[in-house]
């Protein structure tokens, strides 16, 4: 799990390329340090999306690119709109009050919207990646973890600017740390997880209302949530962020991590129900069945592969075990269509190709 991280983070710095402003406002010196403290929490928000992500884990490369579209595409349509609406609002309302008016309106809308396209197309254009309420989660959450790390070397930077390291209550480096990355790290992925969710559901039902109507209130429900953060850091001084951080946010945020948890438990028992009849169609071996329905038994299993066969054999096994998963999803919640059923039948191949692969592996080793 700590590859696809380290990944995710070389491709996030590259994005601080398109911080020239923030690096001429602030200097080297402060976008350094908000690098290295904007690290520590999106470290753990990735670990726990990969976490989340086990048992039909989304293909690496997507999730690379999800990240970026959110610390890159995403950060800078919000940057110039927002900007925009910023000004927009000191023409309209006078000076001072154009912050609130992006703040309020602009920034929950447009950065929402932004995070969330890249979920869309993912449905659109990759479907057969998409299988429910888990992987929404999952594209939505690095599409935001990407934008939170981008928007915090800003924050963190500008706060070393501003005040120095400060003392963690007065403000500077540490008391940003305190708030952005320790109480909430995982803002951003919450608010943009509600058009994962949205997303997730459209993706397990065939009529045409609700894959339209549940990404649509999914959205909103991210905007309001965002819009209601920005509220309670904004308005009257500030002095309402904690009270509705522990009355709504940290309540929202453990019952989304519960509903997350319980689907990730559903994926378990979808594919403990799927395995007897696959052993039944003679696509997996019966003596498999336990091995396939736990993930300590599955990695169990590749750990003794890598031992006895290689690091070959092992990755050969992953790629049989996720095979094994993606068709139980697909005969669980699809087979509607003709696309599906070839779907079914390129997911058969790979499994026969990973299996045979492994098999060859092992023999290969076993003959030396």
């Amino acid at each position: 799990m700590l590859l696809p991280v380290l990944g995710l983070i070389v491709v996030a710095l590259c994005g601080l390329f398109l911080f020239g402003l923030a690096t001429a406002r602030v200097g080297w010196l402060a976008v350094a340090i908000g690098v290295v403290a904007a690290l520590l929490p999106v470290g753990v928000v990735v670990a726990g999306l990969l976490w989340v992500d086990r048992w039909e884990p989304e293909p690496a490369k997507l999730l690379l690119i999800a990240f970026a579209w959110g610390a890159c595409i995403a950060t800078v349509t919000a940057l110039l709109i927002n900007t925009g609406a910023e000004a927009f609002g000191d023409l309209l309302l006078g000076g001072g009050n154009g912050s609130k008016v992006s703040a309020l309106v602009s920034a929950p809308l447009v950065e929402e919207a932004a995070k969330g396209v890249f979920v869309l197309l993912i449905f659109w254009r990759r479907n057969e990646e998409f299988d429910g309420i888990v992987d929404g989660v999952v594209y939505a959450g690095f599409a935001a973890a990407g934008f939170a790390f981008t928007e915090n070397i800003y924050y963190f930077g500008r706060a070393f600017a501003d005040y120095g390291f400060g003392n963690g209550t007065s403000s500077g480096v540490l008391a940003a740390f305190l708030v952005r990355g320790v109480l909430s790290p995982f803002t951003h992925p919450l608010f943009t997880a509600m058009t994962g969710i949205g997303f997730g559901i459209a993706a397990r039902y065939a009529q045409r209302w609700v894959r339209i109507l549940a990404p649509l209130a999914g959205y909103l429900a991210g905007v309001f949530l965002h819009a209601l953060w920005n509220a309670a850091a904004t308005l009257n001084g500030g002095k309402s962020f904690l009270t509705l951080y522990f009355l709504v946010i940290l309540p929202l945020l453990i019952a989304a991590i519960y509903v997350i948890v319980l689907q990730r438990r559903r994926e378990q028992r979808i594919v403990a129900a799927a395995l007897p009849k696959m052993a039944a169609a003679r696509w997996i071996a019966p003596s498999e069945i336990d091995l396939l329905a736990s993930l300590p038994g599955r990695r169990e299993w590749r750990k003794q592969a890598r031992k006895q066969s290689g690091r070959a054999a092992a990755r050969a096994v992953g790629r049989y075990q996720a095979s094994v998963t993606e068709l139980a999803f697909l005969r669980r919640t699809r087979l509607r269509t003709e696309q599906d059923r070839q779907r079914q039948e390129e997911l058969l191949q790979a499994l026969r190709d990973a299996r045979a692969d492994a098999v060859r592996l092992a023999n290969n080793r076993d003959s030396r």
